[in-house]
């Protein structure tokens, strides 16, 4: 699995730009990595959110008023170079791949069980017969010498168009159990820690070493739980080379190593990388140097950030863009930290009603988010299958408004985002007379209304943000619109508080920080100078993007859609209604293992202490 090399330099960085090799961030930001409120490990960690993951963790879900630390863990294996010059290897190092990616995460891969994805080019001769074969009999080997179990698998023969093939394909899938409190995520966690390679030495021919690789996997997975090993990564196509950037640029914590030069750049399946606090004693723990702050070298030839970085992630660029455009002016007056103080009597538990609308995927989570803040939560689903449908809904939505003390929209694709646009379709509803009236009502009583992405466009597109009532909008009025970047984007954002001026609001300080998962395509949010500038004044912005620092304006990156002056979130002028593009409700203990800063931005507490007068 040797790579030639002639100039390590140019070799190693061309290995990172290599399409087996680059980042495809672009692309995996396009799915909503977030939802379910489960999600263990981001796909890309770090406080930069660069270091690639190589698992697929999520805990399991559970009802509104419960938790659990148990969780699935799933990767996979497989290398088409490798298949193509023997099947039989290929499939074997595929299960091997996906067991070192479980191991480095922090799982025991004892209970592992396996799918199989094949493709195979079409069956016209014993030669093609032959090629299916021998990755079964390869993919057999591994599950009867690690004693694991496949349940299932899809198979196709018809990989062939004219004289063109796809190579042997058998993608080894493995999941398995593991306690999220035991996770560990692929970035470098501190500078000075010691970088081992924990080294597979395969047998004659290239044949894996079973009982070797046993060995270091049950090595590795009592060191994670130890607490000694803080980070790990399972070499794959790129070598030792590519674990050692990809686990550095998620935080720019970078490493000074001396290892063979042609050893860094080759292919090592089954060996991992691991970042240690202290000295390990093990055969096969190969000490490789230490993890340094800014600094990126291997024996005498050294890296910059901008270098291993520019190789890394511009290979996709143009198919799959990352980076938005976004040029806004920083803006970051601070406005008014008064709390408002509203006349009523307490209430210790009070009634959340959050209409479930066709497109709604986010109501799991906010009510979840709302029980365990101390609220009561009432879900009813919106009907439309025909006309007598929806006056029911209707019906039942007001008198569940009359009945709530908050009125939640949750985040969803209201109507598949039809027609032109997200949540025109719960706004016809709102704009509703009965439905105004009941709004209007919960408003009086000093209720309190929010709205979370989808809500949040719902909550824009009927006038009751900003103006705190219906029939104001007009040409001038603000809408979120697409993201400059021209897609979906899924992450974990940072967004800066504005100013306290709100129930939503009363428990953080102007300046706070929060890391806040977002998942949109149309976020944007717009409006003309003097409307934001307005905005500002009568202190109704309530969140802006940021940088992981706190930083606004400074680095367009980190305004990921393009919102004018970076606003994230905006309030009515008397603070009862609130709405936001960051779903706040995705997070809880556990969650997000590999993002770094404060993800509890609990705005569901908040709103229950100010019903119960605290």
């Amino acid at each position: 699995f040797a790579r030639e090399v002639k100039d390590f330099k140019k070799d190693a960085l061309d290995l990172l730009a290599d399409k087996n090799v680059a980042s495809q961030k672009g692309l995996v930001e396009m799915f909503d990595s977030t939802i379910g409120r489960s999600t263990v490990l981001m796909p890309y960690g770090g406080k930069y959110q660069l270091s690639e993951t190589q698992v697929s963790c999520q805990k399991l879900p559970v009802g509104n008023n419960k938790f659990t630390n148990d969780a699935s863990i799933m990767a996979y294996g497989y290398d088409p170079f490798v298949s193509e010059i023997s099947p039989f290897l290929g499939s074997q190092y595929a299960v091997i791949d996906s067991i070192a990616k479980v191991v480095a995460a922090g799982a025991d891969y004892s209970k592992m069980r396996y799918s199989y994805q094949e493709y195979f080019e079409k069956m016209t001769c014993p030669e093609t017969f032959g090629k299916p074969f021998e990755a079964l009999l390869g993919a057999i080997k591994m599950q009867n010498d690690f004693h694991l179990a496949s349940i299932g698998g899809k198979d196709s023969m018809s990989g062939s168009f004219d004289s063109i093939h796809v190579p042997p394909m058998l993608m080894a899938f493995g999941i398995t159990m593991v306690d999220a409190r035991d996770v560990i995520s692929t970035d470098f966690k501190k500078s000075g820690n010691y970088l081992y390679l924990i080294k597979h030495n395969p047998l004659e021919h290239q044949m894996p070493n079973v009982e070797e690789l046993k060995e270091n996997f049950n090595f590795v997975h009592s060191e994670i739980l130890a607490k000694n090993i803080v980070s790990g990564f399972a070499l794959g196509f790129g070598g030792l080379f590519e674990a050692l950037v990809k686990c550095s640029l998620g935080s720019r914590i970078g490493f000074d190593v001396s290892y063979d030069e042609k050893e860094m750049l080759a292919k090592s399946y089954g060996s991992i990388l691991v970042e240690s606090k202290k000295p390990l004693d093990y055969k096969n723990a190969i000490l490789l140097g230490k993890t340094r702050k800014d600094t990126y070298k291997v024996n005498k030839v050294k890296f910059s950030f901008d270098e291993l970085y520019n190789a890394n992630f511009t290979t996709y660029t143009k198919v799959y863009k990352f980076d938005t455009a976004a040029k806004n002016e920083p803006f970051t007056q601070e406005v008014s930290k008064k709390v408002a103080t509203y006349p009523f009597e307490a209430i210790n538990k009070p009634l959340v009603y959050i209409p479930v609308f066709p497109g709604t995927n986010c109501d799991y989570d906010s009510s979840k988010a709302f029980i365990k803040a101390g609220a009561k939560v009432k879900t009813t689903v919106f009907k439309n299958q025909n006309s007598r449908d929806v006056l029911a809904s209707i019906k039942e939505m007001k008198k569940w408004i009359d009945q709530a003390n908050i009125f939640m929209l949750a985040g969803g694709f209201s109507a598949a985002d039809e027609p032109d646009g997200s949540g025109k379709f719960i706004a016809n509803i709102l704009n509703n007379e009965d439905i105004k009236e009941a709004l209007r009502n919960l408003l009086k009583r000093k209720g309190l209304i929010l709205g979370i992405c989808n809500g949040f466009q719902a909550l824009i597109k009927c006038g009751l943000l900003p103006y705190g009532d219906f029939d104001c909008l007009d040409i001038t009025s603000p809408t979120l619109f697409r993201n400059d970047i021209n897609r979906h984007i899924s992450h974990i954002a940072s967004t800066r508080v504005c100013n306290i001026s709100s129930p939503w609001l009363k428990g953080f300080n102007v300046g706070d920080v929060h890391q806040i998962a977002i998942s949109h395509g149309e976020g944007k949010f717009t409006c003309s100078e003097e409307m934001a500038k307005s905005l500002f004044a009568r202190g109704m912005v309530a969140f802006q993007y940021c940088s992981p620092d706190g930083e606004i304006g400074v680095d367009s990156q980190y305004n990921y859609n393009g919102s004018v002056y970076a606003i994230e979130g905006i309030i009515s002028e008397d603070g009862l209604i609130l709405g936001k593009m960051g779903h706040s409700e995705r997070y809880e203990s556990n969650n997000f293992k590999n993002i770094y800063g404060d993800k509890d931005q609990n705005i569901f507490r908040n709103a229950v202490e100010y019903f119960r007068k605290k």
